[in-house]
């Protein structure tokens, strides 16, 4: 197995896989209505509505940074605004977050391995994750998505009681 495809493994993993580390995206939001993903049990802490934007905008990011090259800002922000609680509007956070994910996933498997040690952007800049190859831009996204499942996974046992 190639390294593309090991990363494309443990993307597809995190989101409906058997990650090592315990539940996928999609367990972690089966079962949470729309009421407990705006709940804020922690103050000054993001919801489980807004950790799904934000991944969504990253993943989104990513795959462009990797259809590009250039970095720049998420083009719908770094932490989109949330809208109005709704069945609809949560359905439609979780099909755009595994939407993201899909995408990203199949652009991974497409990705030229030749190219994982060129650097994406021009200078390292750490909020907006450039200067780095594009072997650590997409390590950092697995990253990135293991760390805020466990966020909504904390989350979630804390509006479930």
């Amino acid at each position: 197995m190639s390294e593309i495809e090991r990363i494309a493994d443990q993307l597809r993993r995190l989101w409906d896989g058997d990650p090592w580390y315990g539940s996928n995206v999609s367990d972690v939001l089966r079962g949470v209505t729309p009421a407990q993903a705006e709940h804020r049990p922690i103050p000054q802490a993001h919801t489980i509505w807004e950790i799904a934007l934000h991944m969504t905008s990253w993943n989104r990011e990513v795959l462009r940074r990797l259809e590009s090259g250039v970095a720049r800002e998420p083009q719908d922000g770094d932490w989109p605004e949330q809208p109005e609680a709704s069945d609809e509007n949560w359905r439609w956070t979780r099909e755009m977050l595994e939407a993201s994910l899909g995408a990203l996933i199949a652009e991974t498997e497409r990705f030229p391995a030749d190219r994982l040690d060129d650097v994406v952007g021009e200078a390292r800049e750490r909020p907006l994750g450039s200067g780095v190859s594009f072997y650590v831009l997409l390590h950092g996204v697995v990253q990135h998505i293991v760390a805020h499942t466990a966020q909504m996974s904390l989350l979630k046992k804390a509006v479930h009681g």
